[in-house]
């Protein structure tokens, strides 16, 4: 009985050690896989984020530092800039040019940010640079940010500019939020007022003085701008908008433009959204223009031209790429009796590598403002795809000048409505004192190595018997149409010669000779009128 109680004591007072290890087994088990798989899951990620580190190393691109590329280097936020793109930085980007200026010259680093200014010039003997994920914004018409990320206009007090608003707004049947608008009031006031272009009087598209452009240069000499593509934004939408709805009171300006200027370098930037033309050198020397992007909306965009050399010496452009709301590069040189008073030709110009997309007018232009004279100019290695023309060449009576020495070759067409155009009827002129009797002389143009598929019109050449076209010359063309056309070779008031088989067959107005240099047809008649009427 004794035993009996001892046992009952021993069974119930005292542990089983048995039976603990088995309750802290599973105990022991759960919490220890919890913590494993918690080890597991950050060892994972650890060695993921290894991974990536060590792709980045060693297979990713390096972080590009900017280079020295002049004696006296400045940064953009040493000036009290800041990058936030509300701020508005024009003083610190006139202080860092002054302190270039005073200094004899130097280089002004644009780090990565959104950088906001109106417009401000530069100076002599200096480098801009932007880096990598650097933005100048031309500051724009009305901009808002809502704190809750979304964009909401509203009937707001015209407050000082930088303003900040704060308030409640309340949608139908939602909840009630904070809002805070960032309110910039930014009206065209901003863009300084200049005289009209000596080879344009009175304006280009409204008669006085013009709007300038976001950056701008005058009488300089060793001008660079360039970077680690970083981009200079012209926020041009509500440019165009207020042209469209004819509530300008003057011609607007260009993203970036050159006066009367030397030795000017751009590279490796992209420009976008323009309120008018992109790029304008103007009576400038020595340009060469390389490895930039240039970019504004194939539609709505008026008059968004991407470069336009204008009355320009020695100018090189190479390896870029243009999608633009017009001309993708137009080569001017004054307009009308304007443009003949100021007579400086644009001349000695090579564009190649280049590859252009325009919907409104043409890849590569001549004019129509060319009244100055456009001489000695190769295009090579060009691609025109998607546009509504490949080349064009457009002046009228009333231009005067000359469009000679042209050479267009190794040029692919793809998709593209009309290849080939030169027309002598473009009337737009600056005002009624222009003289009708000034004749344009177009003569000496050469094609060679034209390619395409996709093209509607491969040719049209519309002189006139005022404005003959003379000279004109054509080898190695293979060029795929849309579809079968009556006239898609369209010639009026031509003179030249076909070198050799080429598709499609030429027009009438042209002598057909072969590889050896013999005659095998010649032309019925150099005034025949061949073309039809197509847009």
């Amino acid at each position: 009985m004794v035993d009996s109680l001892r046992f009952s004591r021993s069974s119930s007072c005292r542990p089983d050690s048995r039976r603990t290890l088995l309750q802290w087994v599973p105990q022991f088990l759960s919490f220890h896989r919890t913590l494993l798989a918690l080890i597991w899951a950050l060892g994972f990620v650890f060695i993921i984020a290894w991974q990536r580190a060590a792709v980045d190393r060693f297979w990713g691109p390096p972080a590009r530092s900017i280079p020295r590329l002049r004696p006296l280097v400045f940064n953009l936020a040493d000036f009290g800039a800041v990058g936030d793109g509300i701020t508005v930085n024009t003083n610190a980007f006139e202080r860092a040019v002054s302190e270039i200026r005073r200094r004899g010259g130097g280089q002004l680093n644009v780090e990565a940010g959104r950088w906001l200014t109106a417009p401000f010039n530069l100076t002599s003997h200096m480098t801009l640079f932007l880096a990598q994920n650097a933005v100048i914004l031309g500051i724009d018409i009305f901009k808002f940010q809502m704190e809750k990320g979304d964009s909401y206009r509203d009937n707001l007090l015209l407050l000082n500019p930088g303003s900040v608003i704060c308030y409640e707004y309340r949608a139908p049947g939602e909840k009630t939020y904070n809002m805070r608008y960032f309110w910039m009031r930014q009206d065209e006031n901003h863009w300084l007022l200049m005289p009209p272009l000596p080879s344009y009087g009175f304006g280009r598209e409204r008669a006085g003085p013009r709007y300038g452009s976001l950056i701008h240069g005058q009488n300089l000499t060793d001008v660079v701008i360039t970077g680690h593509n970083g981009t200079i934004n012209g926020q041009g939408q509500t440019w165009w908008t207020k042209y469209r709805k004819n509530l300008l009171n003057y011609t607007r300006g260009p993203l970036l433009q050159l006066m009367w200027s030397r030795d000017i370098l751009i590279s490796d930037v992209t420009l976008r959204d323009s309120p008018f033309w992109t790029l304008h050198p103007y009576d400038c020397q020595n340009v060469t223009i390389s490895n930039v992007t240039i970019l504004a909306p194939l539609s709505g965009a008026p008059n968004t031209d991407g470069i336009d050399p204008d009355s320009c010496k020695d100018v090189l452009i190479e390896h870029s790429y243009i999608s633009v709301g017009d001309d993708g590069i137009a080569i001017k040189s004054g307009w009308d009796q304007y443009g003949i008073a100021y007579g400086r030709p644009s001349a000695n110009i090579l564009i190649r590598n280049v590859v252009v997309r325009s919907m409104i007018s043409a890849g590569v232009s001549i004019g129509s403002e060319m009244s100055g004279g456009v001489t000695n100019v190769t295009v090579e290695n060009l691609l025109v795809w998607n546009s509504k023309r490949g080349i064009r060449i457009k002046t009228s009576a009333g231009r005067g000048g000359f469009v000679r020495h042209i050479t267009y070759q190794n040029l692919t067409l793809d998709n593209v409505r009309v290849g080939i155009v030169i027309k002598t009827d473009y009337n737009e002129h600056p005002d009624e004192g222009y003289n009708p009797n000034a004749l344009p002389l177009i003569e000496d143009i050469r094609f060679d190595g034209i390619r395409g598929q996709g093209v509607r019109i491969p040719v049209r050449i519309y002189g006139s018997q005022e404005i003959p076209v003379r000279n004109v010359s054509f080898k190695d063309m293979l060029v795929g149409i849309t579809y079968k056309k009556k006239r898609i070779f369209q010639c009026s008031y031509v003179q030249g010669h076909v070198i050799g088989k080429i598709f499609p067959a030429p027009c009438e107005n042209l002598d057909v000779y072969d590889e050896q240099g013999r005659l095998l047809r010649q032309s019925t008649s150099q005034s025949s009128d061949d073309t039809e009427y197509d847009p």
